[in-house]
């Protein structure tokens, strides 16, 4: 049994700025004693804590609290401006960037069109995208000390290289994590675009707190993330949860699975199908999302009044695709048994209410687990969002656990 080794100064001293620096995190502004209460520390001790992060450029004082018993007290935050960190958001069309410092707060956003397909330089490219939303935040880069980066693909940790990203030139090059880092001088990670989703979700939405959970995404293409005992299952080769290339009842066998949003479950479930299955049923739109979200406003008014042709039209579509989105799910549920699905992406937030419904109603009469099926509540970018999450959940284990003298 090994002998437990007694805590030293130092280390008893980093651990009490940990927690003062997260209860400021969690609770905002606050004073001595209720960091002294917040954490158990002494008020001499939570004095010497606030001085010591207050020298080391972690906290800076943010006024007085009045108007409570006793003296003023002097109020105490963390200092946002002692890091900065991005997340980015990489499409074929265009790299969105934020920015935020190291309380969270977002301080700037940039986004950088990126046309054409041929003499891709993704390192320039990545540097114009950073530069852009650093100076919209009056920074320049070398002041970004960490950047996320999301899209649509995975990094296969064995060979470093981008897959299940064929529609994104530029990207698919040796070492690309390292090849990032080094020619950006920013320390660079790359990640699925839709695990960043689940990490926003799970930080802040409807999967905050749930250890096994998958969120299912259909936009132009459809992508799956798997939260296992609360972390983010990634598989071999960083695939797991691309979901769309599997084969699905009633789409045809595609033998090259490598041409994206083709075969399988995007064939079914992907964008382009769910625009044409709008479109059988009468409804259009400029893209899948705006032709379901005219049907599932159909089926609300129906369900209002006396049925109507265009309701009738509308559930009959909404039924189809809830079948077969909870198809797909079943083969998912049978396999991984979650306590939560999470629908989200741009074509499952428009079909609302009225397509959850259904899916979780057709999902329950195909599987003997009947996860919950919920839609995903996390507003603006997701894939930033979580982005962010990830860089400032590192940072802030690196910034917080440093030992102040």
């Amino acid at each position: 049994m090994p002998v437990p080794v007694p805590g030293t100064p130092s280390l008893l001293r980093a651990i009490n700025d940990r927690a003062a620096l997260e209860a400021l995190l969690a609770r905002g502004p606050l004073t001595r004693p209720q960091i002294s209460d917040l954490t158990g520390l002494s008020k001499p001790t939570a004095s010497q804590l606030l001085a010591r992060l207050e020298q080391a450029g972690l906290v800076v004082r943010d006024g007085v609290r009045e108007g409570l018993p006793g003296r003023t007290a002097e109020l105490y935050r963390i200092n946002g401006a002692a890091a900065h960190v991005a997340g980015a958001d990489v499409t074929p069309a265009r790299i969105r960037v934020s920015v935020a410092d190291l309380a969270g707060t977002v301080v700037a956003e940039h986004t950088l069109p990126t046309p054409g397909r041929t003499g891709v330089d993704v390192v320039a490219r990545m540097a114009a995208a950073l530069d852009g939303a650093a100076a919209a935040a009056g920074l320049t880069r070398d002041r970004i000390g960490r950047a996320v980066v999301g899209i649509q693909g995975a990094v296969d940790p064995a060979t470093g290289r981008l897959g299940y990203a064929s529609h994104i030139p530029g990207w698919h090059i040796p070492d690309l994590v390292d090849t990032l880092s080094d020619g950006l001088g920013v320390r660079v990670a790359i990640e699925n675009d839709v695990n960043l989703a689940a990490l926003a979700e799970r930080a802040g939405g409807r999967a905050e707190g749930a250890a096994d959970f998958v969120l299912l995404w259909v936009a132009d293409g459809v992508g799956m993330a798997v939260v296992l005992n609360g972390t983010l299952h990634r598989g071999a080769t960083g695939g797991a949860g691309e979901i769309g290339y599997m084969p699905a009842v009633g789409a045809p066998l595609m033998r090259d699975v490598r041409r994206t949003h083709t075969g399988g479950v995007h064939s079914v479930t992907g964008g382009a199908a769910v625009l044409k299955l709008m479109r059988e049923h009468g409804f259009r739109g400029r893209d899948a999302a705006t032709a379901l979200a005219r049907a599932a406003a159909d089926v609300e008014t129906a369900g209002r009044r006396t049925a109507t042709d265009a309701g009738a039209r509308a559930e009959r579509a909404l039924t189809e695709l809830a079948t077969r989105l909870g198809a797909t799910l079943a083969t998912v549920v049978a396999v991984i048994d979650p306590a939560l699905v999470v629908l989200t992406g741009d074509v499952l937030r428009a079909g609302g209410e009225p397509l959850r419904a259904r899916v979780e109603q057709h999902l329950h009469s195909l599987t003997i687990p009947r996860p919950a099926v919920r839609l995903s509540t996390v507003q603006g970018n997701p894939v930033l969002a979580g982005a962010l999450q990830q860089a400032l959940r590192e940072t802030r284990d690196e910034v917080f656990t440093t030992t102040v003298p």
